[in-house]
């Protein structure tokens, strides 16, 4: 590898959607190029023993915070590393992986901004802040399908760990570079993944692409499902876009030239005539959708990494 790869976070709290954005943006670079970290997998205790101590898988006692951070260094400088793995299914740990950091890497998972150390490993840092009624959601259908639990066991596991969110998941948001939040919109009524829209927080913290030739003042020619203004976050001015659930594909489309535009090969992974792997999501029968919403904020990402591969190879 003659550059060093470029490093993804990915952080929110369980059920946030973490998996759905990582998946999807892998998708878009190339599942050949993408490198999937999970830090789940550096739980210091399984479940059994996490239930004896009274321990939640968010306090950060409970993780392996070091080697994380250990690992994420070997990584940013394309190193291999010896990767443990958390079996969320038996809740137990399988034998651990040998792992080699390919073009991209995407850490995704509950504490990645924890320490210092891990935070200057990545070139880009989302953070996932759907509302709470929207992850419960989210982690019950989860859990109960994938994960053996019954609706009741998923609440109470909430209510024991909101405290462990409160205090160590949620104040990671300070650290983002991006702050996604989908919600449903009035039409919406909680139902339906696809018609949730987006909320994104876009600090000065890292270069946002110029959107304002389609969505500033002086016209919004993409109409009024995609909205960019400004305000204020955590007291410091930020650019907020906004995108509705019933944004249409050739909304998707013009947002997609604009990026291809402002990065040149950003064309090999998003076609300008649209990429048909944006933006899906698994609906609640099993079948396939697509949520423009979704669609734009993994273009929005990929373009960041994009951009941060372009200044390491200049």
């Amino acid at each position: 590898m003659t550059q060093r790869p470029i490093v993804l976070g990915i952080v929110g709290d369980s059920a946030a959607g973490k998996t759905t954005l990582t998946k999807g943006i892998a998708q878009v670079l190339g599942e050949e190029n993408v490198t999937v970290i999970c830090t789940d997998d550096y739980h210091r205790y399984d479940r059994k023993q996490r239930a004896e101590m009274g321990i939640s898988a968010l306090h950060p006692d409970c993780n392996y915070l070091d080697i994380i951070q250990q690992h994420l260094g070997l990584l940013r400088t394309g190193q291999p590393i010896l990767k443990p793995i958390y079996n969320h299914s038996s809740g137990e740990f399988d034998p651990p992986e040998y792992i080699k950091p390919t073009r991209f890497v995407i850490v995704e998972g509950l504490l990645g901004y924890s320490t210092r150390g891990m935070r200057d490993s990545y070139d880009v840092k989302v953070y996932l802040a759907p509302p709470e009624d929207l992850r419960t959601v989210w982690k019950i259908k989860r859990d109960t399908r994938k994960r053996g639990y019954t609706e009741a066991e998923v609440l109470e596991q909430m209510r024991k760990r909101e405290y462990d969110s409160e205090h160590f998941i949620r104040p990671q948001r300070q650290w983002a570079d991006v702050i996604v939040t989908f919600y449903p919109g009035n039409e919406a009524n909680g139902q339906s993944d696809l018609l949730l829209n987006a909320r994104l927080v876009l600090r000065p913290t890292i270069p946002h692409p110029d959107l304002t030739n389609i969505l500033g003042a002086n016209g919004n020619h993409l109409g009024s499902a995609i909205r960019l203004g400004l305000d204020r976050d955590m007291g410091k001015p930020v650019d907020l876009l906004e995108i509705d659930g019933h944004a249409t594909s050739d909304q998707v489309r013009e947002l997609e030239r604009v990026l291809c535009n402002e990065v040149p090969y950003l064309g090999k992974f998003c076609s300008l005539e649209g990429n048909d792997n944006l933006g899906k999501v698994v609906g609640t029968t099993g079948e396939t959708l697509q949520s423009y919403p979704l669609a734009l904020t993994q273009l929005l990402i990929t373009y960041h990494i994009l951009k941060a591969l372009n200044v390491v190879e200049v």
